[in-house]
């Protein structure tokens, strides 16, 4: 048997391909948008790709299942579980197959069983894999985004993302019940989960690869409680904000992902051409690192650094029915033009219409125009100005982190949802805007630049270096349900 398995860092997303050597066939379970990857692996170790298969509709990711299996021949199998609404809407025109609890097919020797195990989606499967010659049983367990090392799949993301109220509670109990289910199966089985630590897809997942089901019934909350509402209670508190993307992801995969064909690289634009661009209102996202946007950036531009947080704040912050444009500084390497398309084109967006080269700042400057800064603030000279009156601070961590611990009077607006709330957020004095280490702070600090916010000033060092300065903390232990935005200085 050949296992193989793929991990996008900056996703933190599982994908795996397992098959047969005996006779050259294998499956790819979860692909996603970079297929090649899977095709090149298999051609690698003398296998075909006959059967491609996914364990959800996905909702941080465009899955690659339908390309993969267009672009292979492959058999394409998806879930037929849930109700009329977690329905493929493309699975007949793309002939695939319907998949049900218990049903059974094969690889090559290899037995794939399904397992109907809803809670964090209704039409969630998660599939048992025998390498028949080896042994009569099975030996593990495709879990996508239902068990993963340390933790399991969070059930609300159907309201907090999607939209579909009163859902969350329901989702958790049925979870449950799933739960209770698979830990009937053998302890020996090895888990392989979709998503390791860094996913928004629960909220305290182990940066182990795999695990083994009964090890994980000894450690993970999640199949330790044995009480059906201590375990809604638990899986429903404390889970981080959903990106708003989720829901666009969501609906995607739903309808079809559209086959690329691989990764298109956009064309290079000449430097005068930004101001059109910009006049156009086309969002510009400046992929260099926060400190050089800080100390001088073309006016418009949002600061997206180009690192392993790229594609969760481009998903938070750009369009997906617009044309989105770059600026790449070629330090970055030879290959960052293709890596932010490859990012960008992993959560679905698609129309990267042109990108600008680091030149392009010094062309504005020669076309006679000024570059702006945004000024960094120490946390004590914060702290003197709120006591003086003399500025507002907006802290952009999630609202947990807020909960645990903030400024004093600091309002909590997540950096994601920043954009909807521009109203209520002060243009006559200034405004400092503040998280955890400064990374996320600097982004928010660009999207109020963006929008016309003249005198917005980053936190150095975020709330970490308000407590290194010995200054003090707030807390605040009610509950919050989707966005928190608090009262604060005005």
């Amino acid at each position: 048997m050949l296992f193989k398995r793929f991990y996008d860092t900056r996703l933190a997303q599982a994908s795996y391909l397992i098959g047969c050597q005996a006779t050259g066939d294998a499956i790819v379970f979860d692909a996603n948008r970079d297929v090649a990857q899977y095709i090149d692996a298999a051609a690698a170790e003398g296998v075909r790709i006959t059967h491609v298969t996914e364990t959800h509709i996905h909702a941080d990711f465009v899955s690659g299942s339908r390309e993969l299996a267009q672009r292979t021949g492959a058999r394409l199998l998806l879930s037929d579980e849930g109700d009329a609404d977690w329905k493929y809407a493309f699975a007949e025109e793309s002939h695939a197959t319907m998949l049900h609890d218990r049903d059974v097919f094969m690889v090559g020797n290899l037995k794939i069983e399904v397992l109907h195990t809803p809670g964090h989606t209704p039409e969630h499967l998660s599939f048992v894999v025998t390498d028949t010659p080896a042994a009569a049983g099975p030996m593990g367990v495709i879990t996508g985004d239902f068990v993963f090392v340390g933790d399991v799949g969070r059930p609300d993301l159907l309201e907090k993302a999607a939209k579909i109220m009163n859902t969350m509670e329901a989702g958790a109990r049925t979870l449950f019940q799933s739960l209770q289910r698979f830990k009937s199966l053998p302890d020996h089985l090895q888990i392989w989960p979709g998503h390791g630590a860094g996913s928004a897809c629960g909220k305290a997942l182990g940066a182990v690869p795999m695990s083994t089901l009964g090890y994980e019934k000894a450690s993970n909350w999640g199949l330790r409680i044995a009480d059906e509402q201590e375990f809604v209670d638990v899986v429903l508190d404390g889970q981080p904000e959903p990106p708003k993307y989720f829901a666009e992801m969501k609906r995607i995969n739903k309808m079809g992902p559209a086959i690329l064909g691989g990764f298109h690289i956009p064309r290079r634009m000449a430097d005068a051409q930004i101001g059109a661009v910009l006049h156009e209102r086309a969002p510009v996202v400046d992929t260099r690192p926060a400190a050089h946007f800080a100390t001088g950036f073309v006016p418009g531009t949002i600061n997206i650094p180009l690192n392993q947080s790229f594609n969760t704040w481009a998903g938070w912050l750009l369009p997906f029915d617009r044309e989105v444009y770059l600026i790449i500084d070629d330090a970055n390497g030879s290959n960052a033009v293709q890596d932010a398309v490859r990012d960008l084109a992993m959560i679905g967006i698609d129309r990267v219409a042109g990108c600008f080269g680091a030149d392009v700042f010094s062309a504005w400057v020669e076309a006679g125009n000024t570059l702006e800064t945004i000024r960094q603030i120490s946390a004590p000279e914060l702290s003197d100005l709120l006591q003086r009156g003399e500025a507002t601070a907006v802290d952009v961590r999630g609202a947990s982190e807020w909960m645990s611990g903030h400024l004093p009077g600091v309002r909590n607006i997540p950096v994601g949802y920043l954009s909807e709330h521009l109203a209520e957020l002060p243009r006559h004095v200034p405004l400092v805007v503040q998280c955890q280490s400064g990374a996320r702070s600097a982004i928010a600090s660009s999207v109020l630049r963006a929008n016309g916010f003249t005198s917005v000033l980053n936190l150095t060092g975020g709330i970490a270096s308000w407590v290194q300065a010995g200054l003090p903390l707030e807390t605040d232990s009610a509950g919050a349900a989707g966005i928190a935005v608090h009262a604060g200085a005005s």
